[in-house]
């Protein structure tokens, strides 16, 4: 049995920030029904349906009871991941490769303009005894890491803020981006302090937004009329789950999923990867996670790639060509299969204004946010794997 795995087809809708006329079904139906025409297969030749989604976020328990419908899964095996959906796509290698299904879509979408109370919902994932009685907003967790790290790393405000700069300016090229904007380093610096050092400009804003991905083996893949982007590698990892005994100054979560990515797919240096889609949920991630991925050996090296504008849009290293989510808009956890689609476009070159003139290999990267410790990696590529 082949464990090559392939991405034949690709739907989404545009991230916006809010969707009053639309349900969370409709933008998972639209998507649905862009990603089956792409892959050029109905939906009853689907063997098995993964969605990615919170309970908490959706207000509905036993969530995958909601979203059969709109994918025409009825009568066909489906379960809910609680996490991004990298872990779907993860999900979906491991049936495919184990034999249980050829085929598997992965659904997952943010309704979070239907969140009037978000933060109070980030409380239920602090320890209920020793952190959550202290009342604290969870972004917090955030300013005391991104504290943590620029303390430990001597990165200042002004690489954070150039952070900002490059992602919503990379997102004016996105016709999807709900947070394009023309943005200088004194813009973000001005911005209100949400917590101290971290500043509301280098806060990732919520979207509204569904992606659904087809994923098949490899018989399957080469037939399809789509040229297959190919799954080469996916690691995921959680860290320590109390804020007590984490390590605060580094992303061991990415490090640890990073590795196990490159071991299947093969890769011994990681600058063998063309792209990287990678969490930017606060400026400051990008650069730790970066490191994390071992693109660098230490944060302060991708301060210097970043102001050598080597990590630009036409630099050496591309980071976040989509806008990421500080342009894109932080989409829960559809978050990562966005990271995937602007992965699938460069790969294919239908990036139009965006494409990079040399994208064979693609990183995606995601983190589940404040205050967990989990993360996932996965590595495309344009050609099949030996």
């Amino acid at each position: 049995m082949s464990d090559r795995v392939g991405i034949i087809g690709i739907g989404y809708t545009s991230l916006q920030a809010t969707t009053p006329l639309r349900s969370f079904k409709e933008l998972t139906f639209e998507a649905a029904q862009k990603a089956y025409a792409d892959a050029d297969i109905r939906f009853n030749e689907i063997d098995s349906f993964v969605t990615c989604a919170e309970d908490f976020n959706e207000g509905i328990s036993i969530f995958d009871e909601y979203t059969p419908d709109q994918l025409g899964a009825m009568q066909k095996p489906m379960h809910t991941v609680t996490q991004d959906g990298l872990h779907g796509i993860a999900d979906a290698v491991m049936q495919i490769r184990s034999g249980i299904a050829e085929t598997v879509v992965v659904e997952a979408h943010s309704k979070a303009s239907n969140l009037l109370t978000p933060d109070w919902l980030l409380d239920y994932a602090t320890d209920p005894i020793y952190n959550r009685p202290l009342g604290f907003n969870p972004h917090a967790v955030a300013a005391l890491e991104m504290n943590r790290f620029l303390n430990q790393t001597g990165i200042g405000a002004d690489h954070c803020a150039a952070v900002v700069v490059k992602n919503r300016t990379n997102a004016l090229a996105n016709p999807i981006a709900a947070y394009p904007l023309t943005v200088t380093p004194t813009n973000v610096k001005s911005s209100p302090y949400f917590a101290y050092p971290l500043r509301e400009a280098e806060m990732a804003k919520h979207a509204d937004g569904a992606v659904v991905l087809v994923l098949a083996n490899e018989t399957k893949a080469s037939k399809s009329p789509t040229k297959p982007v190919w799954v080469l590698g996916a690691g995921l990892a959680n860290d320590s789950p109390t804020l007590e005994s984490r390590e605060w100054g580094k992303a061991l979560y990415a490090e640890i999923a990073a590795k196990h990515a490159y071991k299947q797919a093969a890769i011994e240096d990681s600058r063998q990867i063309d792209l990287f889609e990678v969490d930017d949920t606060y400026a400051y991630k990008e650069l730790q996670h970066l490191a994390a991925l071992g693109l660098y050996r230490e944060p302060a090296e991708a301060v210097r790639a970043l102001e050598s504008g080597e990590t630009q849009a036409r630099g050496k290293t591309p980071v976040n060509v989509s806008g990421g989510a500080l342009g894109m808009g932080l989409a829960l956890e559809a978050a990562g299969l966005y990271r995937v689609v602007e992965l699938v476009l460069q790969l294919r070159g239908q990036a139009g204004p965006r494409q990079l003139p040399r994208a064979k290999i693609g990183l995606a990267q995601s983190w589940r946010g404040v205050p967990t410790t989990s993360g996932a990696v996965v590595i495309l590529g344009s050609e099949k794997p030996a």
